[in-house]
């Protein structure tokens, strides 16, 4: 497509500088004004589309380390510039227009010559519009857009010349004058149709109704808890979106980047040509609970709250937890994690809020490990079996491992309990079992249970 970009610019480029010799030399020898103002219009018709072509070859050219965003603007540049020439040309018709209908009326002869040209102008105009509206939806090119513009209003401007021709020759001598009059109307309106779009352009405007369309357009992603911002700014074919939502602060990573690349996916597929960027902003859920919040606050500063107890007394609270740093930090480090938590749980709670920490090392590395003996595997299963019978709620105890690691043996088993127990009794019922298993073999330093309905 960027091929036929420029290979149908170039065709509008030459096409506008015979048009404007044709008109030229018809334009002098029959004296109509109307003609030699549709020469100069097409004249700056073949400027404007020389530039253009120029534009489009620059405009495709992809970004590099100075053009972050492409090179895109200079078909917005190229736009503007063709409205200056418009504008001039539009100027220049009107002076020699009212010169002529406030003096005496210009000869005008061999009119059917006149029309002939004219005629030819309007079918290549016609054509040359057709391609031009291809390319530029294709492409979603300004430049190509605006030189489609231009040359609709030179076709339709070539047919009111025509017309005056036509009253010419039926003896109504200034029409030409009154014709060209119109034809600069025409300009004038391509012209300042034309400038503001490219002047929006430049200075960022974004598409009408673009940011209510995407707005809605979120409001499909239930993840999505808040639009912070949706800004859009165009570069020649290329729209640029960015879009800011908020998320829940608790989800996982690959959850959102998952949601960012649905929500680009989602835009993408609606604008044509656009580059797509999400940013997730992490907040606070309005159901968000205390507890949530409290690990939320020791993650953000590289801890791990375990066994976290709230207590809400009378008049204040009360927090014990076990936090879990990192088990290379010294006993000074570790102290000023836990203040440093501390402080800003009684900032968001209230000063007077009981916190109470209890450090552990937290352990990231992986662990080496082997399968204990078998005799002492076996012991592990038959104290494993009495705890549950005396428990009496744990049943099936199965799938027991037991490794040696340099923390100590961990030992892991499976357990059923009835599928109505609650997991408040289901938990103290392997709880019992574990600390009884400890008591047994101080060389265990960790049980893991697991529960299954029965």
């Amino acid at each position: 497509m960027q091929n036929e970009k420029q290979t149908v610019a170039r065709n509008s480029m030459i096409a506008s500088g015979l048009l404007a010799l044709g008109k030229f030399i018809a334009g002098i020898f029959t004296g109509s004004i109307g003609l030699i103002s549709e020469g100069i219009h097409s004249f700056t018709d073949f400027v404007a589309t020389s530039i253009t072509w120029w534009a489009v070859r620059v405009s495709d050219k992809p970004a590099d380390d100075e053009h972050h965003f492409g090179h895109g603007k200079v078909e917005n540049l190229a736009a503007l510039f063709e409205v200056l020439l418009l504008l001039a040309a539009a100027g220049w018709i009107i002076y020699e227009a009212t010169s002529s209908l406030l003096g005496e009326a210009h000869q005008i002869v061999a009119a059917p010559v006149v029309i002939a040209v004219l005629l030819v102008s309007i079918v290549i105009d016609f054509f040359r519009v057709k391609a031009l509206n291809r390319v530029a939806k294709a492409t979603d090119s300004a430049a190509l857009e605006a030189d489609a513009l231009h040359f609709f209003s030179d076709m339709l401007s070539s047919g009111v010349v025509l017309l005056g021709m036509i009253f010419v020759l039926f003896g109504f001598a200034r029409a030409d004058a009154l014709a060209a009059l119109i034809v600069a109307g025409f300009i004038l309106f391509a012209a300042l149709k034309l400038g503001k779009r490219s002047f929006d352009s430049l200075i960022d405007t974004a598409p009408a109704g673009s940011r209510e369309d995407i707005s809605t357009l979120l409001n499909d992603f239930p993840a999505i808890l808040s639009t912070e911002s949706i800004r859009l700014r165009s570069a020649g074919a290329t729209l640029f979106i960015e879009v800011s939502v908020g998320v829940c602060r608790t989800l996982p990573l690959e959850r959102i980047n998952g949601l960012k690349t649905a929500i680009a996916v989602q835009i993408e597929q609606q604008y044509a040509n656009a580059e797509v960027r999400v940013i997730a902003i992490p907040q606070a859920r309005s159901d968000e609970d205390m507890a949530t919040r409290i690990r939320i606050l020791a993650a953000n500063h590289g801890a791990m709250v375990q066994n976290l107890t709230l207590q809400q007394l009378a008049d204040h609270m009360s927090i014990s937890m076990d936090l879990a740093v990192p088990a290379s930090a010294s006993v000074e480090q570790a102290h000023d994690i836990a203040c440093e938590i501390e402080d800003i749980l009684r900032q968001a709670l209230g000063e007077n809020t009981e916190i109470e920490t209890h450090l552990e090392p937290q352990t990231i590395d992986w662990l080496a490990s082997q399968d204990v003996g078998y005799d002492e595997l076996m012991q592990i299963k038959q104290a494993l079996a009495l705890s549950a019978e005396r428990g009496r709620l744990v049943k099936d105890v199965h799938n027991i491992r037991a490794r040696k690691t340099p923390q100590g043996v961990i030992v892991n088993f499976h357990c059923r309990v009835l599928p109505a127990l609650s997991i408040t009794a289901a938990h103290d019922a392997v709880d019992f079992i574990e600390r009884q298993l400890r008591m047994q073999f101080p060389a265990i330093s960790r049980v893991v249970g697991h529960v299954e309905p029965l």
